[in-house]
């Protein structure tokens, strides 16, 4: 079964208009508090419990909206959630990042550094050391940028990322329970007015 999308600015529309809806946000906790559309809830994809989902939404037949970053986690999530038979299910096309460059407000908290980047990160270090281990101390070191070259191949092949998945559960990617507040701002591109949100 195929994904349906909604385009941001189709989704602001809905909500402008007084629909109740609701919206998961399935991005790590730090990438949600840096920024995230106000009326989201943070779900990240590594915990996304199809069951508790379905419980929690106490059967209702609207449509259960998911937003990520730029819509490949979101559209794993939807995948996720239809397998599991929940069937209402909509991707926002883009995620946040289409949602912000379309001048939507966003509620904006600490900065870091992206999951996507995270993983160039990681990715490109491990190539590095395999090959200047394999250059400097043995030849069998190689194997190591190999390995994770035909990672990013079946990445990209798959539309998964185990090395994402694993980044996603590292302490600074998590956001401490006992925070209850923070400094945000809800901003557009049009205007920018300060504005208290919990970020947790």
């Amino acid at each position: 079964m195929s994904v349906t999308t909604i385009t941001p600015r189709q989704l602001h529309d809905l909500v402008q208009a007084g629909n109740s809806l609701e919206l998961i946000d399935v991005r790590t906790p730090v990438e949600f508090r840096e920024v995230h559309v106000g009326f989201a809830r943070n779900v990240p994809l590594d915990r996304l419990d199809a069951a508790h989902i379905a419980a929690g939404r106490a059967g209702s037949t609207q449509p259960l909206y998911v937003i990520c970053r730029s819509g490949g986690r979101g559209k794993q999530a939807c995948e996720k959630l239809l397998a599991a038979g929940y069937t209402n299910v909509v991707n926002v096309e883009g995620g946040t990042q289409a949602w912000d460059q379309a001048g939507l407000p966003v509620v904006r908290g600490q900065q870091a550094i992206s999951l996507e980047r995270q993983v160039r990160i990681a990715a490109g270090s491990l190539v590095v050391l395999g090959a200047a281990l394999g250059y400097f101390v043995h030849p069998a070191w190689i194997g190591l940028s190999a390995f994770v070259g035909a990672g990013l191949v079946f990445a990209g092949v798959t539309d998964t990322c185990g090395m994402g998945l694993l980044l996603a559960r590292m302490p600074w990617n998590q956001v401490a329970a006992s925070a209850t507040t923070c400094s945000t701002t809800s901003t557009s591109h049009r205007e920018q007015k300060p504005q208290s949100s919990c970020c947790g």
